[in-house]
């Protein structure tokens, strides 16, 4: 008796905090816009790049741009600009990533963009190889992958994603997962045959749309599909990848910039009071929201990479059941990157740290019951 009991005591210091806590996590969503800068989220809109200089903002909109997000105070206009963020995640949630106030996020890859980005949030760590946005499938088993291998989330994950990179991102042949992408339409006739009128609709706008970008749909078409797949399908590990944030700010555009991110607020926004009203979700749904990378500063404010001093900079932002109510994280030490997937895993009460070599490891304070 006396060594069960001692085995059972072992057990319970070897499993991770979040398995010895009664987790409330049932579903984790992933949420990412690509390439948001940390300064404009805590800051507000840099008003000194609204022009067209800077920004790219011809004279006749520079002032409904500032009517729209830019208000007194730094706190005010970010408010206007990221309302869910700044109303219901810093009340309900955390937040990390203000280096103004003591609160670094940042990547552990040194390149700073896109695939080697998410492959790091994915898998929980950097890997050198991954040097190109054209690398191919992904050697590396995501998180996702890994929960997808276990029977209680077989078929019930999946990713959707703007931008053309993503079913190499999560290695689609290989995992099984369900992963949709870019300008991707169902092609097989009995797959066409169970299109739902949503789809049927989607499908046609796919079809009649003129591509801004050949590599990549506009955010509200993927928002739209990802809506369509929760209602039929009820996912419990989902990632959402909106890209248009980076790829107007490639253009010099600030004032698009600055919109795409404004609606993915209120597509964050959709997606929770969405599942929220949802018996599948309501009250078990954790959401995950964060960038693969920064930008610089200044005229860089358009480009990241190697030699774009900032860029390593991101932020993090998580609101569910299980995290305390801490807001804005302020004073405390550097979070990463790598940290995400270990942290997807454990507040579903898996140990993916602990189970894989030389991840990351969970961020703890957002995993926890709440006082």
């Amino acid at each position: 008796m006396k060594r069960i009991a001692m085995a059972l005591a072992m057990a319970a210091v070897l499993l991770p905090a979040a398995a010895q806590t009664k987790l409330k996590t049932k579903n984790v969503v992933v949420i990412t816009t690509d390439g948001v800068r940390w300064e404009d989220v805590f800051r507000g809109p840099d008003e000194k790049l609204i022009n067209r200089e800077m920004g790219g903002v011809r004279e006749a909109f520079q002032a409904q741009i500032r009517a729209d997000y830019i208000r007194a105070t730094p706190a005010e206009s970010r408010a206007a600009w990221m309302p869910f963020l700044w109303s219901t995640i810093a009340q309900q949630g955390q937040i990390y990533g203000n280096q103004d106030k003591g609160s670094v996020a940042h990547i552990t890859n040194t390149y700073r963009f896109s695939y080697p980005g998410y492959n790091e949030i994915l898998t929980g760590r950097f890997d050198p190889q991954i040097n190109t946005n054209d690398f191919g499938p992904n050697p590396n088993v995501t998180v996702f992958e890994w929960l997808h291998k276990m029977p209680e989330f077989k078929g019930k994950v999946a990713a959707f994603g703007a931008w053309f990179a993503y079913p190499n991102i999560f290695n689609r042949e290989r995992s099984g997962i369900f992963v949709r992408a870019q300008w991707e339409r169902p092609t097989d006739e009995k797959a066409r045959a169970k299109m739902t009128p949503e789809e049927q609709r989607l499908d046609e706008l796919f079809r009649i749309t003129m591509r801004q970008w050949s590599y990549e749909i506009p955010d509200s078409f993927l928002h739209l599909a990802v809506k369509d797949h929760i209602k039929r399908h009820k996912p419990r590990v989902l990632f959402v990848g909106y890209g248009e944030s980076d790829a107007w700010a490639h253009l010099g555009r600030v004032d698009q910039y600055l919109r795409a991110t404004h609606l993915v607020d209120g597509f964050v926004r959709d997606l929770w009071e969405l599942m929220q009203s949802m018996k599948e979700y309501r009250g078990s749904t954790t959401f995950i929201i964060t960038t693969d990378h920064g930008r610089g500063q200044l005229m860089d404010w358009k480009n990241h990479g190697e030699k774009i001093a900032g860029a390593e900079n991101i932020w993090i932002a998580v609101i569910g059941p299980d995290t305390p109510a801490l807001g804005e994280r302020t004073n405390i030490g550097p979070v990463t990157q790598a940290q995400i997937a270990a942290t997807v895993a454990a507040l579903l009460g898996k140990d993916y740290a602990g189970s894989v070599k030389d991840v990351g490891a969970a961020i703890n304070e957002v995993v926890g019951a709440k006082k």
